[in-house]
């Protein structure tokens, strides 16, 4: 088979979440010329225009002299509009053809809304870095420094691996003393070679004193990583109170320095569905949240044009394109919503329990009973939810997230693994952190709550997709 190009269309229209779409209809607008916006009109926008009506038929109504009266309102009225007419060009003066000004506007207004790009971690340094004052080998070698380190600050190629342009350049003496100063310059901690190097350049140019905790990380980080708190204190001589007292101290440090600049900015999530309770009731609205999504229509003018067969056969053929492309575009976008919206019909149908309690009673859904329910394909259900959210009482959620496979406890009810996955960590937060739970006990506790015949394995494998560690990194002494 060989999909037309206007199934091809719908098929991308129905996968853009909501912020795509718009800028795809904006670049529509602006490709195709018979594509306009359909303007909204309100009573407060008409009132105006049926009063004006009327004079505006008096001004333009064609002049017929009257053989009564003595001909005089004609002739007031001519003398009218000769005296309208000099005002005019007195007023105006000389023709000049009108500016497009608004779309000037549009652009200028454009640019200053634009935020300005952020300034990267390397601009950033650089900057400090021209301020150092150093012997110019050594400022060279900084700036190569600069350019090898990652977005979270750290320097992961070791000094001899820096080459230079010329062999009579800086030496290893040079970028050793370069990478002194820079590991000086702000945020603190950039320039590090290893966590344990960020940590004690940052407890160095602490204001506050921290002794304990430099030797801490100094002489105990591998310790420190594998949490032998005991060990340590045996070390050290001192209470695992205070060795935990210094692990908190240290948790205020920042492990990834170099994000604190040029962080790139969280994309913001708009739900493409909204699902709300009726007057507080079992019963759910859904709707879709399109309320920014403009209407599309077809310019009167060029769709009478391109009936017009006194108008050039090239010209019309242009038209005629341009017209079945937008016929294309706004049949697309209708199509999109109709088939999202039942989609979020069905899914609202089928886990009415997890909008109701929330997260734990979310049910398994297979995506071949939405798709035998709404009337498509598989695929078209597939393409309906990807990268989309819904919106209800229990928070912004991808429509996927209601799309999984599970398990059924001894009593037959059928429990999806993302609820699953729920219980699981209901289950670690509430264990006792002196004795955690390992996976075999963390099994059997699900199995107490009614989610019987898992594998140990099934366990581990969750466990770390959630990223809890096992039970000895979890352990508080």
């Amino acid at each position: 088979m060989k999909l037309a190009p206007h199934m091809i269309q719908s098929m991308e229209i129905l996968q853009l979440p909501i912020l795509a779409l718009q800028e795809r209809i904006e670049q529509e607008l602006n490709n195709n010329p018979v594509l306009e916006l359909e303007e909204p009109t309100s009573e407060d926008e008409a009132g105006p225009a049926e009063d004006t009506a009327e004079d505006d038929d008096l001004a333009e109504r064609d002049l017929v002299v009257d053989t009564d009266n003595n001909k005089a309102d004609d002739f007031e009225r001519l003398d009218g509009i000769e005296d309208d007419f000099k005002e005019f060009i007195n007023q105006s003066g000389p023709y000049h053809r009108q500016r497009d000004s608004e779309e000037k506007d549009r652009k200028l207004e454009a640019i200053k809304n634009t935020a300005a790009p952020p300034q990267s971690l390397h601009d950033y340094l650089d900057d400090q870095w021209r301020l150092v004052d150093a012997e110019p080998l050594v400022k060279e070698a900084g700036h190569a420094i600069i350019n090898y380190l990652d977005d979270r600050g750290y320097l992961s190629v070791c000094l001899e691996q820096i080459p230079n342009k010329d062999r009579d350049a800086f030496g290893l003496e040079h970028l050793q003393e370069a990478l002194r100063l820079v590991q000086q310059l702000d945020p603190p901690g950039v320039g590090a070679r290893d966590l344990r190097e960020c940590l004690l350049i940052q407890i160095a140019q602490s204001p506050e004193e921290m002794s304990f905790e430099y030797r801490l990380v100094a002489d105990h980080m591998d310790a420190l990583l594998e949490n032998r708190l005991p060990d340590i204190a045996k070390k050290m001589g001192c209470s695992i109170e205070q060795v935990n007292l210094g692990i908190e101290h240290l948790s205020k440090l920042d492990t990834s320095p170099g994000l604190q600049v040029g962080r790139n900015e969280n994309i913001p999530i708009t739900p493409d569905v909204i699902v709300e309770s009726v007057d507080g009731s079992d019963d759910f609205s859904v709707r879709l949240a399109e309320s920014d999504l403009p209407s599309l229509k077809l310019n009167g003018y060029y769709t009478r044009m391109a009936k017009d067969k006194r108008i050039a056969d090239n010209a019309r053929k242009f038209l005629q394109n341009n017209i079945r492309s937008a016929h294309w575009i706004i049949e697309a976008i209708e199509q999109r919503k109709n088939t999202l919206l039942k989609v979020a019909q069905s899914i609202v149908r089928n886990q009415t329990e997890f909008f109701e309690k929330g997260p734990l009673c979310l049910r398994p859904l297979p995506m071949s009973k939405v798709a035998d329910e709404v009337g498509v394909h598989l695929a078209t259900v597939s393409r309906a939810v990807s990268g989309k959210y819904l919106q209800c009482a229990w928070g912004i959620l991808p429509l996927r997230k209601f799309f999984s496979g599970g398990t059924e406890d001894v009593n037959g009810q059928a429990h999806s693994w993302e609820a699953i996955r729920v219980k699981l960590q209901q289950i670690i937060d509430e264990e006792d952190k002196a004795k955690p739970l390992n996976d075999d006990q963390i099994r059997e506790k699900l199995a107490e709550i009614g989610v019987p015949n898992l594998a140990r394995r099934t366990v581990a494998k969750y466990r770390k997709l959630m990223n809890i560690p096992t039970a000895r990194f979890r352990k508080r002494y």
